[in-house]
């Protein structure tokens, strides 16, 4: 069963992030990945930057990552003048085994969160749980699709935040 825009307003909300609507699939922009490449996988000469890696065991694992998120999508331009960008979201219900996977236009708040701990605001598909704290887990696009943003958690016990940007390749 899919979950409502409202409902899925309602999860995004205390996270910081306002929902605006869902894109229908002929208006997704190409994402900046090659045909072959999801983002973990994109190399240097596809575009990608990486930010620094943060141990999950860090006691300030949430603002680090939060920092870290925020000056990637500051410093190589996922927010628009109005702070808008896409999120990838599933609108499956929570008890389905199949994502619904879409993505859907939010602006960023003022007051958001969305670094990791014992517990946080961000709905179960942004995030799971390693031991009793949640590390965050989501992509997002630029508006206009010339850059995606990935936060993960790796092999290695670090999150961190990785930019595929072609246009910031050099000649």
């Amino acid at each position: 069963m899919t979950i409502t825009d409202a409902e899925m307003a309602a999860l995004l909300a205390p996270g910081g992030f306002r929902f605006l609507r869902r894109l229908a699939d002929d208006e997704v922009p190409p994402v900046p990945t090659p045909p072959d490449r999801g983002a973990a996988s994109c190399l240097r000469e596809h575009g990608r930057i990486d930010s620094a890696p943060v141990d999950i065991d860090d006691p300030d694992l949430p603002a680090k990552v939060r920092a870290g998120w925020h000056d990637m999508a500051v410093e190589y331009g996922l927010l628009d003048d109005g702070r808008e960008f896409l999120l990838g979201v599933d609108y499956s219900d929570p008890e389905d085994v199949d994502s619904e996977w879409a993505w859907a236009r939010v602006r960023l708040l003022d007051e958001w969160e969305l670094g990791g701990g014992d517990d946080g605001p961000l709905p179960l598909w942004m995030r799971f749980y390693m031991g009793r704290r949640f590390v965050p887990e989501f992509t997002v696009m630029s508006l206009d699709g010339r850059l995606l943003m990935n936060t993960t958690l790796w092999g290695n016990g670090t999150v961190s935040t990785i930019v595929i940007c072609p246009s910031r390749l050099l000649p």
